[in-house]
């Protein structure tokens, strides 16, 4: 088996060409890997923003392929099926969360290309209880986005609750597809990218945003809600200060650096400040039974596996428009 593999943190990935072929356990599936998007949680684990990861590690938690062989106990799916694979891998089901509806939450959870090998490889094991069949539209490097990027944005909209004016913070993978099902619903949408990004900014317009700047401009309006997708803390105030009276800001990353200290009177008239935490098999199934009717569209750019450090490092310095896509 091919893969990439991460050693030790700040490292480089390391192309492995003879890995043993895994076998699938109990509830686990086999899959021959189509395509993997890249994600910033990759980059946040390769930079050692995310301190336990398995190591070594396969990264990689928007995997599109098909099913090789079942594991015991394997029902509903079959050799040749195409399946997505997300972020959470593993829930407990009996933990005070999982026996409430938030899964997302339990205690014992486990998650694909951080403490379970993921899908930087040819090949991957997955749980078939935590996969995704796929919309049948889109090729697989295009439904690839849509297993974080997409459901994180979807979990993160719902979140943010019926907000006619939408500020969406940080125009890349995640945005330009939570960008899409706003629009779908009527939303009007705002968008930031990082100040002078013109290129982000005409993409953003090009998806529906009546207006777009930098992220430390103001909207011509206040907002009723704002994502935020980049993993800069400074954003919390900023967005903060661009909402209405009532408004939510929800934090969408896995990771972010430290919120500073900002005033009350920016957090006052009942405004909230909520973050969201991986996803729920729910989310998933809901998503991409919605993601069709839309149409979803995304805008990748693909790159061979064996280049999966030059996709983590434009994707780290914002040289990416939409989202980086590995294909083995």
């Amino acid at each position: 088996m091919r893969a990439m593999r991460l050693m030790a943190a700040h490292e480089k990935l390391r192309l492995e060409t003879a890995l043993p072929l895994p076998q699938p356990g109990a509830h686990q599936v086999l899959l021959r890997v189509a395509a993997c998007g890249v994600c910033r949680t990759d980059l946040h684990v390769v930079d050692g923003e995310l301190t336990q990861p398995k190591l070594p590690l396969i990264p990689g938690h928007e995997i599109v392929g098909t099913v090789e062989a079942l594991g015991a106990g394997v029902t509903g799916l079959a050799p040749g099926e195409r399946i997505g694979v997300p972020w959470l891998g593993f829930t407990c089901g009996t933990c005070a969360y999982c026996r409430s509806g938030r899964e997302n939450l339990c205690d014992n959870a486990r998650f694909t290309g951080y403490t379970i090998d993921g899908g930087y490889a040819d090949h991957a094991i997955a749980d078939a209880r935590f996969c995704f069949p796929l919309p049948p539209g889109l090729d697989d490097v295009a439904a690839a986005p849509l297993l974080c990027a997409g459901l994180i944005g979807y979990r993160a909209l719902r979140l943010a609750g019926p907000a006619e004016r939408l500020g969406i913070y940080g125009f890349g993978a995640a945005a330009h597809i939570v960008a899409q099902v706003a629009k779908h619903r009527g939303q009007r949408l705002f968008a930031f990218t990082r100040d002078g990004d013109r290129e982000g900014q005409d993409f953003a317009k090009s998806l529906g945003a009546e207006w777009a700047g930098g992220s430390s401009e103001m909207p011509p309006e206040k907002l009723d809600a704002a994502l935020i997708f980049a993993p800069v803390g400074p954003l919390v105030p900023a967005a903060l200060a661009a909402t209405a009276k009532g408004g939510t800001v929800v934090c969408a990353g896995i990771h972010m650096s430290d919120i500073p200290r900002f005033p009350y009177r920016l957090l006052w008239e009942e405004r909230i400040v909520r973050s969201v935490a991986n996803l729920t098999r729910q989310d998933g199934e809901e998503f991409l039974a919605l993601a069709p009717t839309i149409p979803i569209k995304t805008t990748t750019q693909a790159y061979p596996l064996e280049r999966a450090n030059e996709a983590l490092t434009d994707l780290r310095e914002g040289l990416l428009t939409g989202a980086a896509v590995l294909v083995p």
